[in-house]
């Protein structure tokens, strides 16, 4: 509402007495004025209709501007998990809260929408429009986790998870089929080949270059316009940075790769107003390369607030289970998984353990140490006798130890899972992936590093009975390592986007 410079009165009043002007003009005059300077400095505009006054909000909605955080950017939900009692909490506030006051079924942006009992009238803005999305999918989710039952009670075509090997197989199923309805990622534009845009799909960090590469096509999830997005891809590879910029020996030959992220950044956000609206904390980056952790520390919004997606999945190297993802390694040679997945049946599997792989870090050489050529039951190589396969190997045993290497991810443990053999988790500080949704005592061991003496005991104290209960989740849970091109339901994929869906969800921006 624009505010009169001069008031003009009408022709009438000036053969009325100066009392009359002192009774009835001053006191409107007073009352524009009132009205047009309280307008511009309070969340409500002051609006004409033909029947009555109204008020217009156009002011943040209250149930959204508790903030919590000095920077008055962002609100820390708090993690959704789901565990065994059959809940999905949130650290500081209840799943759902202040939904009945923000959602409505079709919003538009610039859609005003009106109370006729208080004559309110609510204008909301892109973010609030957003974050009411987000709010409906969490009041769902929590809905569905008072459901305790081990199988879900969803109704879908493809898939329905049940069984130990979930958390919470309702939480899950209700917030992936809310995740496939309502998730939009924008993938920024920014950038040239090959550094951008582009990553490796036949190595070691397969996973990375995959995600790129499914994320460029667009079939899913992407949406091309960032005002409707829920979250903001950097799609750089550090993979592809370490092959072209780094130089061996070089002098800061390693920090060039940071400062080539920091400059994106600097890009991104001096060109588009999302990242400096939450300081970066709805937008995720993705890398399988160890040095993927470091190379983030350069900028430290996107350090401590961005979502990370990570191989290198190490809380004592700042990896924070709250806001970042666990990127499972996988090492894939061709374009696909045939010949790699199956196995044989629990009874043809003549070895106990098997482990074979170079002596990278502290933890495998302990290993190698302790039952390299030892123990005809516990088989553990540097290297394979001549006329050994690997694959065969993996797939001839029950248990097949993934030891970390110089870093905490190792490419043995989906490769364990393809062959049907139970994981055995040697490590310090690793989160598994997806561990918010799958139940990975259900189907996997962990060993503490200072019980790598002790393996054979822990193993054989593992009954027949549990062991066979073990390896059939190793085959149920193996959808979801599993590759496919173009992506199918429940798959890797999409249980990546799941992971960042749910870092999403915790946070109100």
């Amino acid at each position: 509402m624009w505010c009169p410079k001069k008031l003009q009165l009408p022709s009438f009043l000036s053969s009325f007495s100066s009392t009359l002007v002192f009774l009835i003009v001053i006191p409107l005059v007073l009352v524009l004025v009132l009205a047009c300077t309280l307008g511009p400095q309070s969340s409500y505009v002051l609006s004409f209709s033909s029947s009555s006054w109204t008020w217009r909000s156009v002011g943040l909605l209250r149930s959204l501007t508790s903030y919590e955080e000095k920077d008055q950017h962002l609100q820390v939900v708090g993690l959704v998990t789901f565990n065994n009692s059959a809940k999905v909490s949130f650290s500081n506030r209840p799943l759902g809260e202040g939904v009945e006051d923000i959602w409505k079924d079709e919003m538009n942006e610039g859609e005003e929408h009106s109370d006729e009992t208080a004559g309110i009238v609510k204008r909301y803005n892109r973010l609030e429009r957003l974050e009411a999305i987000l709010a409906k999918a969490r009041s769902s989710i929590r809905e569905a986790a008072r459901n305790g039952s081990m199988i879900s009670n969803h109704q879908d075509p493809d898939y329905v998870p049940q069984g130990p090997i979930y958390r919470n197989t309702n939480a899950f199923h209700r917030s992936y089929l809310e995740m496939e309805k309502k998730f939009k990622i924008y993938v920024y534009e920014e950038g040239e080949l090959p550094i951008f845009h582009n990553g490796p799909c036949r190595s070691i960090y397969s996973t990375e270059g995959r995600f790129i590469y499914e994320m460029e096509k667009g079939n899913m999830y992407r949406t091309k316009d960032p005002e409707e997005a829920l979250v903001y891809f950097l799609p750089f590879s550090v993979v592809v940075m370490v092959r072209y910029l780094y130089v061996s020996g070089g002098p800061d030959s390693r920090h060039v790769i940071g400062r080539t992220v920091a400059d994106y950044i600097h890009v991104i956000s001096s060109r588009h107003s999302f990242w400096n609206t939450s300081l970066g904390a709805d937008h995720f980056m993705l890398s399988c390369h160890d040095w993927g952790p470091h190379t983030t520390s350069y900028v430290p919004h996107l350090f401590n607030n961005s979502i990370r997606v990570l191989c290198n999945a190490n809380t004592t190297e700042g990896f924070n289970p709250q806001k970042d993802v666990s990127l499972p390694e996988i090492n894939l040679k061709t374009d696909d998984t045939i010949g790699i997945i199956g196995g044989p049946s629990p009874s043809r599997r003549s070895t106990l353990a098997f482990f074979a792989g170079g002596l990278h870090g502290a933890i495998r050489n302990n290993l190698m140490q302790q039952w390299k050529g030892k123990d005809q039951d516990v088989l553990v190589y540097e290297e394979l006798p001549p006329g050994k396969s690997y694959e065969t190997m993996l797939k001839n045993s029950k248990f097949c130890l993934c030891p970390s290497g110089y870093e905490v991810a190792s490419p043995r443990v989906v490769e364990a899972i393809y062959a049907e053999c139970v994981p055995v988790l040697i490590s310090d500080g690793y989160v598994p992936p997806f561990s918010d949704v799958l139940n990975w005592n259900a189907f996997s061991v962990k060993v503490a590093v200072e019980d790598i003496p002790n393996i054979k005991k822990i193993l054989m104290s593992i009954s027949q009975t549990q062991y066979l209960r073990m390896q059939k989740r190793v085959k149920q849970v193996q959808r979801h390592f599993v590759m496919n091109g173009p992506p199918k339901r429940f798959d890797l994929f999409h249980m990546i986007v799941h992971s960042i869906w749910l870092r999403r969800l915790n946070i109100r921006v």
